[in-house]
């Protein structure tokens, strides 16, 4: 009896995780959509700084003040060589995304990130020589074709959204590779890579946002109509950024692999239907059906990798010393990849 009863609280559990994350991630995804269309606010550079500033004060707050989390100790000599390269790619990571919202709909920039795990098996393949089991090139197909056809039938296509889309999953593809070698040896986790690279993300930007967009956010500020309410929603989609942050890490110690795979390719669906909803960008049936495709390929992509870890435990200690010529797997696990 006891036993049933703890089954129920892990299924309750892990439903009430996905469903929290679900509704961190649409959310943030959807206010920053919202402040660079509906309040003209079209600096992606200061709304990703912001993002940065809230990250880090919440990350803080919960390993110093709160204590939700200890704090994984690195030396700092590793923080400048290990920390700070994985900063600026993260830093990439989260300003390409939010250029891409600014240029194109939600629905499309969603699917567009969907490519990421093919990017990142391509880039292992033509840096490191890695070899994957050919399963794991099959499940890609259905990625790139639902992709391709989405992208051709996209009827708000604007070229460099599409560009800043793409090459931000190359970007995230270069951080899951680097995090193998870059933080070997530290094991973390979401809450603690953000109180690490964050504060760093914030210097390499603060500048760039301030010479490149510091006079356009001034005459905003000037011009805004309704200027506190404006400042509420920028400032809260960082609030919840953050907040992202901390689901993703409650959802990894919840579920498993393969659930947590399927819930973040539902994820892309319900972020599909909630920006059609509010923005009504309008879609096409082919386009429709290209991002299903892709889903299904990512599905498809997770349940593989899945099944070929299962077959072949143990992971290579670094990208530099495979063990054979047939390794299967990417290096690391997708699982923090998903912030905004």
């Amino acid at each position: 009896m006891e036993e049933s009863r703890l089954c129920q609280w892990s299924v309750i559990r892990s439903i009430l995780a996905i469903v929290q994350w679900w509704g961190f991630n649409v959310t943030v995804i959807i206010m920053n959509k919202w402040i660079f269309q509906k309040l003209e606010f079209k600096f992606p550079l200061t709304v990703s700084c912001i993002h940065f500033i809230a990250s880090a004060i919440g990350a803080y707050l919960v390993i110093k003040v709160l204590k939700l989390k200890p704090l994984i100790q690195v030396d700092p000599e590793d923080r400048w060589r290990r920390i700070f390269p994985m900063s600026f790619i993260f830093c990439i990571n989260i300003v390409l995304g939010n250029v891409s919202l600014r240029y194109i709909p939600v629905s499309f920039m969603q699917t567009i990130k969907s490519f990421t795990p093919a990017t990142t098996v391509i880039l292992q393949w033509l840096i490191w020589k890695k070899h994957f089991d050919w399963r794991i090139w099959a499940a890609l197909i259905p990625i790139v074709g639902g992709i391709l056809l989405s992208s051709v039938t996209e009827l708000s296509f604007n070229m460099l959204g599409f560009c800043a889309a793409l090459f931000g999953c190359i970007a995230t593809s270069t951080k899951t590779i680097l995090a193998e070698s870059l933080l070997h040896g530290y094991k973390f986790d979401s809450i603690n890579t953000v109180y690490y690279m964050a504060p760093f993300a914030t210097m390499i930007l603060a500048g760039p946002a301030m010479v490149l967009e510091g006079q356009g956010v001034t005459d905003w500020l000037l011009t805004c109509p309704s200027l506190f309410s404006s400042l509420v929603i920028i400032f809260g989609s960082g609030v919840l950024a953050f907040c992202l942050n901390f689901s993703i890490f409650y959802v990894i110690h919840s579920t498993t692999a393969v659930t947590f795979n399927v819930a973040g390719n539902l994820k892309v669906a319900v972020a599909f239907a909630c920006s059609w909803l509010i923005f009504r960008n309008p879609i096409s049936v082919m386009n429709a059906i290209g991002c299903g495709v892709t889903l299904v390929g990512c599905t498809f992509y997770g349940y593989v990798r899945q099944m070929l870890s299962n077959q072949s435990p143990g992971a290579p200690a670094l990208p530099h010393t495979p063990r054979s010529k047939t390794e299967l797997l990417p290096l690391v696990s997708d699982k923090l990849d998903s912030k905004v």
